[in-house]
């Protein structure tokens, strides 16, 4: 027992000097530190104990536990390459795939909806990291939902929040008491008042009608939306702090999740569903009691249990929320209750009758998911479109089983990769899509950008490393007619300036073709398109001749006027030629004559 104090003050010392480290680098850094909250709009300091913007009696989460643990000093391994699905790095860094891609889904959702915001993904991380420890290392189904219920213990005030039922069990099975629930831990007032129907911070972002705390995704996109509430923006040290405070109200909470959200902000990388560690340390642990050997997760095992703590144990003056009142014996994380042995006793060796053997442990059906053994091109291999304008083909790929048999309701995520500005709608470089009955899996529209050039639409199955890939060109836009706006004759005297500019309307099928290259140029002849050194001109910058004009650019509407024409002393006819990208070509005649005799 020594042995094991001594080890929990050697490790109590480290935490709080890990702590201090990423407070005082967050204040440096502009980020929050102090312990108290500043009102960003009046200067006012705010307490610990300040409502959460549902109700103002609860914060999202009842102030239920949370694990303790703070990342590691070193920085996490930023993945090598772009496109890696699975980079390798430090232990603490990679976050499950369905949960990372829950995370930038809610991120973008919220940046459609309320950029003021500017919720980063990073934050939902870090409080999915010290809610659930990523949903228990990524244990979740593949329409995200957790393999089985998360509760938190009960909220019946003895050691935490007094909160009676309000939603007669729909939630979290208890209709005497309320307690948080699912991988952001919301407990039901929150999350819906009434029930699933009820009005409240519940969303659904999978898409399948139905609001589910126990849904990663479900739960991330209410995360987000209660940490915006208010017309908040995150990107204020104080109004972050604010934010985090209303989701559990304790210091200690709001340094961890702070620590975790700079610590994912210097790096992170994609690890298969199931296999993320699990963290140990709560902030209802009685001091000196060890973790049973059930409570390390194993890759692929079902989520372990955790133990609570008895009642009537001693405070832990080191863990914020402990003492008497949590549920007593084993438990999963957040404390929902665990049965007894499983295993029933054997009689001794040689005492009569039979014996009963162990239990075998539990097996699970695989996933959708899990049986995923490639994934194929369902269209093109290659697709191409002209700038500014949509693809004409959508990317698709197959899931597909070792068998070859297709894959239906797994997550597919397509990312856009490599030097462009080409992106699916809302400007979104990754989009999520689920395979239909058939296995395929349709990426939505791609516009293309400005920029020409090739890259690739990666696809990956979500928790798995089977990926396909689509190469990908923008060419550069393009008009097929060009002609001259007005038919008034271009002349000019030896010396002097054409009074008229040359205005020039490009179309491609009949229509404006906005933003054409266009080069013009004065050639000596209709035969010869060599750059004539004598005759109109136009000026550069300096005032000197220049008779070719390139990276001229059509405006919107697909109108091109050129600067001013110029004459030297040479008289007689002139050609100016202008050409665009796509084969559009149109002469223009120029004079240059002296004036008549008087």
């Amino acid at each position: 027992m020594a042995a094991y104090i001594g080890r929990r003050l050697r490790k109590g010392a480290a935490t709080t000097a890990v702590a201090a480290v990423v407070v005082a680098a967050l204040s440096a850094s502009g980020a929050p530190g102090a312990q108290g909250i500043t009102d960003s709009a009046s200067g006012s300091q705010t307490s610990d104990s300040a409502p959460g913007p549902d109700d103002g009696d609860h914060s999202a989460t009842g102030d239920s536990p949370y694990y303790t643990e703070l990342p590691p000093l070193k920085s996490p391994t930023v993945p090598p390459t772009i496109g890696d699905p699975i980079s390798r790095g430090g232990s603490e860094a990679g976050i499950p795939a369905t949960v990372l891609d829950a995370y930038k889904q809610a991120e973008a959702s919220m940046r459609q909806s309320q950029p003021e915001c500017n919720l980063p993904w990073e934050l939902l991380a870090a409080i999915g990291k010290v809610e659930s420890g990523h949903a228990r290392g990524g244990r979740v189904d593949g329409n995200g939902t957790t393999t089985t219920p998360i509760l938190g213990p009960v909220l019946n005030g003895n050691g935490f929040a007094n909160i009676t039922d309000t939603d007669k069990g729909a939630f979290d099975g208890d209709a005497t008491h309320d307690r948080a629930v699912g991988p952001m831990q919301f407990i039901p007032s929150t999350w819906g008042e009434g029930g699933p129907t009820g009005d409240g911070w519940g969303a659904d972002a999978n898409g399948d009608g139905n609001r589910d705390p126990n849904n990663i995704y479900d739960a991330t996109l209410a995360a987000g939306r209660y940490l915006c509430a208010g017309g908040r923006d995150l990107s204020a040290a104080d109004e972050l702090r604010a934010a985090i405070l209303s989701y559990n109200r304790s210091t200690e909470y709001v340094n961890t999740v702070l620590s975790w959200l700079e610590y994912y902000r210097k790096g992170s990388h994609e690890i298969p569903d199931g296999t993320g560690t699990l963290p140990e340390d709560r902030s209802d642990r009685t001091p000196g009691s060890t973790p049973p050997a059930s409570e390390t997760p194993r890759p692929g095992s079902s989520a372990p249990d955790r133990p609570g703590t008895g009642a009537g144990s001693t405070p832990d003056p080191e863990r914020p929320g402990s003492g008497p009142g949590a549920s007593p014996g084993p438990s999963v994380p957040g404390g929902s209750p665990s049965p007894g042995p499983s295993t029933p006793p054997t009689k001794p060796p040689g005492s009569g009758g039979p014996t009963t053997p162990p239990t075998s442990p539990p097996t699970t059906s695989p996933t959708p998911t899990d049986t995923v053994a490639r994934l194929e091109n369902a269209g093109s291999a290659t697709i191409t479109a002209t700038a500014g304008e949509s693809f004409p083909r959508p990317v698709k790929v197959r899931a597909e089983t070792s068998a070859g048999d297709p894959v239906a309701k797994v997550r597919v995520r397509f990312t856009v990769a490599g030097d462009t500005d080409t992106a699916f709608p809302g400007g979104e470089r990754v989009a999520t899509v689920m395979t239909d009955s058939a296995g395929v899996a349709t990426a939505p529209a791609l516009l293309a950008g400005e920029k020409t050039g090739g890259f690739t639409v990666r696809a990956v199955v979500v928790g798995r490393t089977a990926a396909a890939q689509v190469k990908a060109t923008v060419t550069a836009r393009q008009a097929d007619a060009l002609v001259r706006v007005g038919d008034k004759e271009l002349i000019c005297s030896p010396g002097g300036e054409f009074a008229d500019a040359v205005v020039l309307k490009a179309t491609r099928e009949g229509a404006a073709a906005g933003r054409v290259a266009a080069t013009a140029t004065l050639v000596k002849a209709a035969t010869d398109p060599a750059v004539n050194d004598k005759g109109p001109h136009f000026k550069d910058a300096d005032g000197k001749p220049v008779r070719e004009l390139t990276a001229l650019v059509t405006d919107k509407d697909g109108v091109l006027q050129l600067p001013k024409l110029h004459a030297d002393e040479t008289t007689g006819t002139f050609l100016l030629r202008v050409t665009t990208t796509g084969g559009a070509t149109l002469t223009v005649e120029l004079k240059v004559t002296a004036p008549p005799a008087t």
